[in-house]
């Protein structure tokens, strides 16, 4: 499967549903998500990818079927989740995202000549979340309904992004050896979560052509 990119948005609308007693299901509820994808071409200083997503779901369910936004607590960079956020950290039933990807094909590094014999390339990431749990959703306004996760120390583990967006950014090296790309990453908000790293270093794989 190979994405053919031109001049137009693609925009990708997924829908599940699950009724109540039907195929053994405890729970009636809707989950509607919307994307858009666009790659915006800024020559000479690179091209941009941009994706922006919204979702919702319909109905009263516990946390494990609400939206667990993806986290990644390894050491491998993950394009599609927020490489600084933990499992569970933020859970939500209404929720909009935006990630953007600059590359710049070697804008910077061209310039300078040990850099362009080497062919590395520069890359900037920003990723933004926002996101609720309705009081239809809500564990603590319920008593049917699971308490979010608590760590071993009792505390909460889990949370809404209801006071503000979570907010990473990142500046990369990729094109290393041809397939290796690093990014150091700094988070920008709720750094006052537990067990929470506010830099980190991810690298993942790729063949750059």
């Amino acid at each position: 499967r190979i994405p053919m990119f031109n001049k137009y948005p693609i925009f990708e609308v997924r829908f599940s549903a699950s009724q109540k007693d039907i195929l053994q299901s405890d729970y009636t509820f809707q989950h509607l998500a919307v994307r858009i994808f666009k790659q915006v071409n800024l020559a000479p200083f690179g091209y941009t990818l941009v994706t922006a997503e919204a979702g919702k779901i319909f109905g009263r369910v516990p946390f494990p079927l609400l939206q667990i936004h993806r986290a990644n607590q390894t050491y491998s960079y993950q394009l599609n989740s927020y490489n600084l956020m933990n499992f569970l950290e933020f859970i939500s039933d209404e929720y909009a995202s935006l990630d953007v990807h600059h590359y710049f094909n070697g804008f910077f590094f061209n310039k300078i000549p040990l850099f362009k014999k080497l062919k590395w390339r520069e890359v900037a990431t920003i990723k933004l979340l926002y996101g609720i749990i309705s009081d239809n959703n809500n564990p603590d306004l319920h008593n049917d309904l699971f308490k979010l996760p608590l760590d071993q120390f009792g505390e909460p583990q889990s949370f809404s992004l209801k006071r503000k967006p979570y907010v990473e950014v990142s500046v990369g090296i990729s094109n290393i050896f041809k397939i290796i790309r690093v990014d150091l990453i700094k988070r920008l908000s709720y750094t006052d979560n537990p067990h929470v790293d506010e830099y980190g270093i991810r690298a993942r794989a790729k063949f750059d052509f």
